[in-house]
């Protein structure tokens, strides 16, 4: 092998300009995909990350209430106009014996019970319709790290204090230490004092989410002991699905997880790796087409080199190695020098971009790409490598 590498790289270095074109060909494909899959993938990332950080990544539930209807007779038949019963807020029955068994559930990360409800906030005359969120915090934390979003005061519930949103604070005209009213319907309502105020970054949250203590929120909502939801969080997000089934199955409760409730958000991100693919396949395809090309001109221009070699006894399997070396060579050493680009541009973006989100770059990107390339490379030579080791070497030598 090392006479075939030896001619190879003499072959690269007499097509000095061939060769540096190549290379500065390979290496910008490379540099692409480097940066288009980082940013991509940290596109994603930083995507999911919010979408998370504002949500569990399973929610248990009661199953949904349904029309029953008595057994007839033998024989009789019954027609039935049948609407979908209306849905009342209602506990998970033995929600502790199913929090107690979830703890345990193999990929589970944290677990927290949570009671939510529709309300009413007002201050003077300003009246705000609220989702009450009644929480542990301690185990809320795990799922969502509110105390990192409060932008005045603290994370403070129970003893009648509250957490809410910074919009429905603006709407109110409320600030951390001030009170205000919350109605529940049907006689039940409390004064509240604002222990801290948050912000999420979701305008829908931040104007309507009011965060007490369990028992604040079981009292308004008239639930006493119950909770209506048991927020989830997994080790691994992408298997939330296949857990959420597990979970029905076991608990005969609902389980959804945040794959089905953001069915569009997961269709784009698919869309995006799609994307990705196809612009990395494209590029690999041009790389490929390039050092075919350049390779191919390298066979027609040392014919008469190739013929000399085969008649001093350089065999067909030796020649086909050399071009197969060639393509190897110009693979990898494009692909370096492209990955380099890559992580160049990765650091100008992370360093004097728009500070939107940051780039990673996986271990694996940088190495997965300069094999490929360096195969592409060589997949690349095999046509003009084929055509070089089945020149006749008579005919080659005539060759003018």
């Amino acid at each position: 092998m090392w006479i075939e590498s030896t001619i190879a790289l003499r072959f690269l270095r007499e097509g000095r300009a061939q060769t540096t074109l190549i290379l500065i060909g390979i290496a910008v494909g490379v540099s692409v995909i480097v940066f288009i899959v980082a940013l991509i993938r940290g596109l994603q990332g930083n995507i999911v990350e919010r979408t998370l950080g504002t949500q569990a990544h399973i929610k248990v539930e009661a199953p949904d209430e349904i029309n029953r209807l008595a057994p007839l007779p033998a024989g009789t038949t019954r027609l039935v106009l049948e609407t979908r019963r209306a849905q009342r807020l209602r506990s998970i029955n033995n929600w502790q014996q199913v929090m107690a068994v979830l703890d345990g559930f193999p990929g589970v990360r944290a677990v927290s019970p949570v009671i939510s409800g529709p309300a009413f906030a007002r201050r003077g005359n300003a009246v705000e319709s609220v989702a009450l969120v009644g929480m542990d915090p301690i185990r809320y934390q795990r799922i969502i790290p509110l105390s990192e979003d409060i932008v005045a005061g603290q994370l403070k519930v129970g003893a009648g204090d509250a957490v809410i949103g910074r919009l429905l604070a603006d709407d109110l005209g409320l600030k951390v230490g001030d009170k205000f009213r919350l109605a529940a319907g049907l006689g039940r309502e409390a004064q509240l004092n604002i222990a801290g105020i948050f912000e999420l970054g979701v305008r829908e949250l931040d104007q309507r989410y009011v965060y007490l203590d369990l028992k604040q929120t079981q009292s308004l909502l008239d639930l006493p002991g119950g909770v209506t939801v048991i927020d989830i969080t997994v080790e691994d997000i992408f298997t939330a699905q296949d857990a959420a089934r597990r979970i029905a199955a076991l608990t005969g409760l609902k389980a959804e997880s945040w794959l089905d409730t953001n069915a569009q958000l997961v269709n784009a991100l698919r869309s995006q790796s799609m994307s990705t693919a196809m612009i990395s396949f494209f590029v690999a395809v041009s790389v490929a087409f390039g050092i075919a090309s350049v390779l191919s001109i390298s066979v027609v221009q040392r014919t008469r080199e190739i013929g000399i070699l085969r008649a001093m006894g350089t065999r067909q399997q030796q020649m086909l190695k050399v071009f197969l070396v060639q393509g190897a060579v110009l693979g990898l050493t494009g692909s370096a020098i492209g990955a380099f680009a890559g992580y160049g541009l990765v650091w100008v973006f992370n360093t004097f971009g728009p500070k939107l989100f940051y780039i990673p770059v996986a271990p694996t990107l940088v190495p997965l790409a300069m094999a490929i390339a360096t195969l592409t490379g060589t997949v690349a030579a095999a046509v003009p490598a084929r055509r070089a080791a089945r020149l006749d070497p008579v005919v080659a030598i005539r060759h003018v």
